[in-house]
């Protein structure tokens, strides 16, 4: 871990930049229907990328690797429970749900298993964040049962993402190295998802992959990119406060399916979003 540290304004900045990457890409998605063709893209590029990063970046101290071999594992665990709500509920509720769990159980974690005390300023942050998401979640109403299986799913997803977020946060500490952190990382899980995509579909894999080729390998680049520097801002600053600014990727995408693509923001939307805002406030002006 180098001595010198970022300015209190960095961290933040590449959280919400990653945030804004996230949202980007969960928009260039809508255009990929074939959810396993996409997930199969996405983590190609991870695969290609991660192989010429870890020519070029220090190895890890031994330290590390359990941890890296273990968030691997959740990565690939996280994409098949999303995969799975993706396929069975809709998508702009489903995505809310999933990214908008995963705060509150970081906040919990980071203080129960890591001993990061949080502030009440920051846990109100914490929770007015959590709060807001779950509004932009079922803002269209309350789910019916046939709704159950798929929210069970994001829900999943969300827990998932959350035991990842706390694993990397100790992980890159033992690394030495953040960015041989996450060359390895991504390299160890990128190969397992298009594994399994290949073992389930055979060879019509490779031509179904065709079409949305160009989308989803430029799509999986911005998402390796964003998690890069979710990992680097977990590197230098608190891990809850980092995984709540996170999650206001999904008021950017609500932003900008209103803007780009004429989707009703609505009242409630609106006010959950405001909460969102709110919460990244009082987050800032309680965290020391």
């Amino acid at each position: 871990m180098p001595s010198f540290l970022p300015p209190g304004s960095a961290v933040p900045a590449a959280v919400l930049c990653a945030a804004v990457l996230h949202a980007l890409w969960n928009a260039m998605a809508h255009r990929i229907t074939d959810k396993l063709v996409g997930f199969t893209l996405i983590n190609l590029a991870y695969t290609g990328c991660a192989a010429v990063m870890v020519c070029f970046v220090p190895l890890p101290e031994a330290g590390a690797w359990p941890f890296i071999l273990v968030s691997a594992a959740l990565e690939v665990l996280s994409q098949l429970f999303l995969l799975r709500a993706y396929q069975l509920g809709d998508f702009g509720q489903m995505y809310p749900i999933a990214r908008g769990t995963a705060p509150l159980l970081v906040a919990v974690a980071s203080v129960a298993l890591l001993g990061q005390p949080l502030a009440a300023g920051e846990m109100a942050g914490v929770l007015l964040i959590s709060a807001g998401l779950a509004g932009l979640a079922f803002a269209n109403g309350r789910p019916g049962r046939a709704q159950l299986p798929a929210l069970a799913a994001a829900v999943a997803t969300g827990v998932v993402i959350a035991g990842y977020t706390v694993v990397d946060g100790t992980g890159v500490h033992r690394s030495q190295t953040v960015i041989g952190y996450i060359a390895w990382l991504f390299l160890c899980q990128g190969p397992v998802l298009p594994l399994l995509a290949l073992a389930r579909r055979g060879r019509p894999l490779l031509a179904q992959l065709k079409p949305a080729c160009g989308i989803g390998l430029t799509g999986g680049v911005i998402s390796l990119t964003a998690y890069g520097l979710v990992i680097w801002a977990q590197a230098h600053g608190d891990l809850a406060t980092i995984a709540a600014l996170r999650e206001t990727s999904i008021l950017i995408a609500a932003l900008i399916a209103t803007l780009l693509f004429r989707e009703r923001f609505g009242r409630l939307r609106l006010t959950a979003g405001a909460a969102v805002l709110a919460g990244i406030v009082v987050l800032e002006l309680a965290h020391p």
